[in-house]
């Protein structure tokens, strides 16, 4: 397989995306081509690290997390020590689902998911308190408009 993939493999992850249960024989079916190629194509994209996964998206409400609110951190050193220090923190906190460093005035963008507004609180004051630290500022979601956890693949970046 190219460095880059091609409409065949972009057609191939464009499907795995929209359903990473569906069997060889129908990703095949859908993508134009035989399955054993099919399949060699998908574990060259697994194996590029093209893919890096398969799971089921679940939805939090209904599983007991009533609430999902962002925390934005802000340390007080940048130092890359400073820095991993915070990060394995986070990685400990199973209520906190997705950490993103960020450039500018937030060092750090967290999006946290709790049972009810206690557990949250009791997550901020945990994050308050964390390695370097310097402030934190949450901000309660309303809605959520738009869930896109896939990549866009109708057009070619490059």
């Amino acid at each position: 397989m190219s460095m880059r993939p091609d409409a065949i493999d972009r057609q191939i992850l464009k499907e795995l995306q929209d359903d990473g249960r569906i069997s060889n024989v129908e990703l095949a079916r859908r993508v134009g081509m035989s399955p054993p190629p099919c399949l060699r194509r998908v574990r060259a994209l697994e194996e590029a690290g093209y893919i890096t996964g398969y799971r089921a998206l679940l939805d939090p409400k209904m599983l007991g997390y009533e609430v999902t609110a962002f925390a934005m951190v802000h340390l007080a050193s940048q130092a890359e020590p400073d820095l991993a220090a915070f990060e394995a923190f986070v990685r400990d906190q199973p209520f906190v689902r997705e950490c993103w460093m960020l450039s500018g005035e937030i060092d750090f963008l967290l999006k946290c998911v709790a049972p009810n507004l206690a557990a949250f609180q009791a997550l901020v004051v945990e994050l308050t308190a964390a390695p370097h630290v310097r402030n934190v500022k949450t901000s309660l979601t309303l809605r959520n408009p738009k869930d896109a956890p896939t990549v866009p693949l109708e057009a070619d970046p490059a």
